[in-house]
């Protein structure tokens, strides 16, 4: 019998779909903070560092948040807790579009993140509930490319809905993305185990199953996890590359607007080209961390690019060359990330791969406060983002002998279940 592929058509597209539009919601506001209007409409303008607490609010929320829909996932099922959290967070981009004050915008910020909380716990669940391992790194591509596709296409949409009805507009379409597209999605087409759905057959169930199997950690309690050392130096990598996205996304068209001097239409086709680059760089980084079964490797080699390349950035007179470089600082942090989400799910198991998660996203509280002490240092150096950007470099440094710590004996017990699984395959 030939093989269905339910898990590639009806949980991928879900889970990419809730990144792409997850992201526009979160990310936008790294555009709409360039608004005169909106600026003026909150009392924002010239307040450097306050602008930057919006991340840093609505990412304290979405940390603890993690944690508590880490658990809640694991009891319920990532499918009902992907529409609780679709429907919080389509909601609250409708109060963000009514806001009249700093207040109440920073509240509806606030919920936004307990809302997109979900994210991580919901999608590695269902990764490691659907996929064998040896799918783990195109299975996780396939919400990273989402991760990266929304801010890409997003910021265009967000400056027309801008163009076209002012900031509040901007709220609204992104309100009605969620609410019309990832509800039914995962209304529809999920489910929390393939032994629930419709399109799965006998033989595409048992070839993820068998699969699953060879998982080495496959037994592994939440105690035990939390007493492995590689957990905690994903741990860290996830730290380092939460302060590295948010500071580079959140301060990118700012600093290519007012450092670097390009237009607004300049601004918005390199920061668009800076996602896109992260996500040809996510689905090349997931292909080659399948091939070779080395992605603590992989990803050293990846932070050691990325903190080359802000260094650049941050000495050249260039700015065509800085944008450059700041671009692919932003793609080596994507690239990161799929290595990170893809050694926690091999590390963790379908018991404890919620949980797991949620203390994963936990970091992102980290990477809040960046955004914030970014633009305290931009502030305080008169509008200069060298030493900001320095501050980041030194993270990627971190994040890079954190991962090499992985690379001795490099995932030799799975390269070896794996090949284990193919013979049986194939027998």
């Amino acid at each position: 019998m030939k093989r269905s592929r339910a898990r590639w058509l009806y949980i991928a597209p879900p889970i990419f779909f809730f990144w792409v539009f997850g992201q526009m919601d979160k990310l936008g506001i790294s555009v709409i903070i360039t608004n005169h209007k909106f600026l003026q409409d909150l009392g924002l303008l010239g307040e450097t560092a306050k602008i930057g607490f919006l991340m840093t609010g609505f990412l304290v929320f979405y940390g603890f948040a993690n944690i508590a829909w880490g658990f809640i996932v694991d009891r319920i099922g990532p499918r009902k807790t992907a529409i609780i959290g679709t429907i919080i967070w389509g909601f609250t981009m409708i109060l963000g579009g009514l806001s009249s004050s700093y207040g109440l915008f920073m509240v509806s910020r606030m919920i936004l993140g307990i809302g997109e909380a979900v994210l991580f716990p919901v999608c590695n669940k269902l990764i490691s509930n659907w996929f064998p391992p040896k799918e783990f790194g195109r299975a996780q591509s396939s919400w990273i490319i989402g991760d990266y596709l929304g801010p890409a296409i997003g910021i265009p949409i967000i400056i027309f809905a801008i163009s076209l009805g002012g900031w509040e507009a901007s709220f609204y379409l992104l309100a009605a993305f969620s609410l019309i597209i990832n509800l039914p999605l995962f209304l529809f087409l999920t489910r929390d185990d393939p032994k629930q759905h419709y399109a799965v057959n006998a033989a595409e169930l048992q070839y993820i199953q068998e699969g699953q199997k060879t998982k080495q950690s496959s037994n592994i309690t939440f105690g035990e996890l939390l007493r492995n050392y590689r957990y905690w130096m994903i741990w860290l990598v996830m730290l380092v590359d939460s302060v590295l996205f948010y500071g580079i996304s959140f301060w990118l068209p700012t600093y290519l607007e007012k450092a670097r001097h390009f237009s607004a239409a300049l601004m918005s086709s390199w920061t668009s080209s800076a996602w896109l680059l992260a996500l040809i760089t996510v689905l090349l980084v997931g292909y080659i961390a399948d091939k070779t079964r080395k992605p603590s490797l992989i990803g050293t080699v990846i932070f050691v690019i990325g903190a080359i390349a802000l260094i650049i950035a941050t000495s050249t007179g260039n700015s065509s060359l800085a944008a450059v470089m700041m671009d692919i600082g932003l793609a080596a942090v994507g690239g990161v990330l799929e290595i990170s989400q893809l050694l926690l799910v091999d590390y963790s198991s379908k018991e404890t791969a919620g949980k797991a998660a949620g203390l994963m996203g936990f970091t992102n509280i980290v990477g809040g406060f960046t955004t914030a002490f970014m633009g305290y240092l931009v502030e305080v150096s008169g509008g200069n983002f060298t030493t900001a950007i320095i501050f980041l470099v030194f993270n990627a440094v971190i994040g890079a002998i954190a991962l090499f710590t992985l690379v001795p004996g490099e995932r030799k017990d799975a390269l070896n279940q794996s090949e284990n699984f193919e013979a049986n395959s194939e027998a």
